[in-house]
């Protein structure tokens, strides 16, 4: 393996780490802190960083080209961008509520951002390899079925009846 892909590897790897702490770190917390702003614009460098390099990889090999994985990490990286100016403005002039939901969009922009994750690890690392075709099926049902769960746990929780996300039984006014 290339020092230049193990670079672009780590980039990306590092991207999934601030990314996934930044959307989870906000749902936990119930509402956008600059902290978690921070960490989808940390995520978004380092994803563009080792997209770029894996890119600069491709072209230089037999593999390049404009394949479903190009397309789908353009694309993340194009929602993250929308993700992280979103949240900029949100946390700057946004009202309370709005950074109280805005997690529900994170999610949805993290959700569609591991999907060529998946399809790059799939078929990128040698000992599973598998073709296009099989690696874009296979990660989608995965992220369906993390879709489902997410989505599913924050139903049932506001089913419950619990404790609405960012608020406070004493800003209630009477």
């Amino acid at each position: 393996m290339s020092a230049e892909l193990v670079f672009a590897s780590v980039a990306i790897s590092l991207a999934l780490f601030f990314y996934t702490w930044g959307v989870f770190g906000e749902r936990r917390g119930g509402t956008l802190s600059l902290k978690y702003v921070l960490l989808f614009w940390i995520g978004l460098a380092c994803d563009t960083t080792g997209t770029l390099t894996m890119s600069n990889i491709a072209s230089q090999s037999a593999a390049s080209g404009f394949g479903i994985h190009a397309i789908t990490g353009v694309v993340a990286i194009v929602l993250m961008l929308v993700h992280a100016l979103w949240a900029t403005f949100t946390y700057k002039r946004g009202s309370q509520q709005a950074r109280r939901r805005f997690h529900t969009f994170s999610t949805v922009v993290w959700l569609a951002w591991l999907v060529p994750y998946i399809i790059g690890m799939l078929v990128g690392i040698p000992a599973i390899h598998l073709q296009a075709v099989c690696a874009i099926g296979t990660s989608v049902i995965i992220v369906a079925i993390l879709a489902v769960i997410l989505f599913a746990k924050g139903r049932k929780k506001n089913d419950r009846g619990g404790k609405s996300r960012g608020t406070s039984p004493h800003a209630i006014s009477h």
